[in-house]
């Protein structure tokens, strides 16, 4: 698959010094997972995603 796989979703408007988005991105990629962050503006949250793998790759990795 060549998509992208959704982990987890964040709002944007968490408090002031606040990264939960990458802190999360930050403990899957220390699990061997290429997570990065993104903006959806049309829901206005923060999401971490992994391209271009299944659902199931990314439970196994």
């Amino acid at each position: 698959m060549n998509g992208r796989v959704v982990l987890e979703r964040f709002p944007a408007g968490g408090p002031r010094g606040s990264w939960p988005a990458e802190e999360f991105a930050r403990a899957r990629r220390s699990e061997g997972q290429r997570a990065e962050v993104v903006m959806d503006l049309a829901s206005d949250a923060f999401l971490v995603i992994v391209r271009g793998q299944g659902v199931g790759e990314c439970a196994a990795a």
